[in-house]
């Protein structure tokens, strides 16, 4: 049988604008190359910028909780669960986490050349690995049938099963997120947008309160000096400004 196109969703502000960011570079590259003489962005003053919310992520104490919860009976989301944590505790990407094998281990580190930035200048990451991340690969050494670090599921599975794991957990608070369609401030219970990306901001904004120091996080998380997403996590803890605030007494 002939399959059904897609129909069409609505956009986010984000995506649109990064649409437009590469056909821009494209048209640019066109003129470069001597392919068209005029680029249709000529006249276009300014495509917009990105909005962002301010990021949301679980405390370490959270992460605990979930770490020592008991999925007795559920072991397919007691998998997921230790790649969750894991992925918490190094703070890549899951396109990333998804390509590592024991190879990627190297003298108790793990190392790693993020997929997002290998059109640019190659960069390799290494985060040493603390206990439970040590303990979470030993479990896992020989399980998966393709050699690789954890027995990985498709990428929106393993969404899901993140969401099923904080609402098992009780993990259930409300946060204030952005709506990447309408651009407006919207209150939702953390575990129906919890997913693999929250794991990479709960590395990045936890390190960022006990380090306060970008360029020491960065080395570890891969982000740019300068970085307009690292930048959102300056905002974030309410700890860091009392202390701004108490130096005024």
């Amino acid at each position: 049988s002939k399959r059904k196109p897609r129909k069409p969703e609505q956009r986010g502000h984000n995506a649109v604008i990064a649409i437009m960011k590469r056909l821009r570079a494209f048209f640019n590259w066109c003129v470069k190359r001597g392919y068209i003489t005029r680029t249709p962005f000529a006249s276009c003053s300014s495509i917009g910028a990105e909005k962002y919310g301010t990021p949301y992520y679980i405390t370490m104490e959270e992460r605990d909780i979930i770490a020592d919860f008991d999925f007795a009976g559920k072991a397919a989301l007691s998998v997921q669960r230790d790649i969750f944590v894991f992925q918490c505790l190094i703070g890549c990407r899951v396109s990333d986490l998804i390509e590592m094998t024991p190879d990627s281990i190297i003298n108790g580190a793990v190392e790693y050349m993020p997929n997002k930035k290998k059109g640019e200048r190659p960069e390799v990451i290494r985060v040493p690995l603390n206990t439970r991340a040590l303990a979470l690969v030993e479990k896992y050494k020989g399980v998966d049938k393709k050699g690789r670090l954890f027995p990985y599921i498709s990428t929106q599975k393993y969404n899901d099963a993140i969401k099923s794991i904080f609402t098992a957990c009780g993990i259930t608070r409300i946060v204030t997120v952005l709506n990447p369609k309408t651009g407006e401030e919207e209150r939702r219970p953390i575990n129906e947008i919890a997913s693999s990306h929250m794991a990479r901001r709960t590395f990045v904004g936890n390190l960022y309160k006990k380090v306060k120091d970008p360029s020491l996080v960065g080395a570890l998380s891969g982000h740019k000096e300068g970085s307009k997403a690292f930048a959102r996590y300056r905002e974030i803890d309410e700890d860091i400004k009392k202390e701004l605030v108490e130096l005024l007494d």
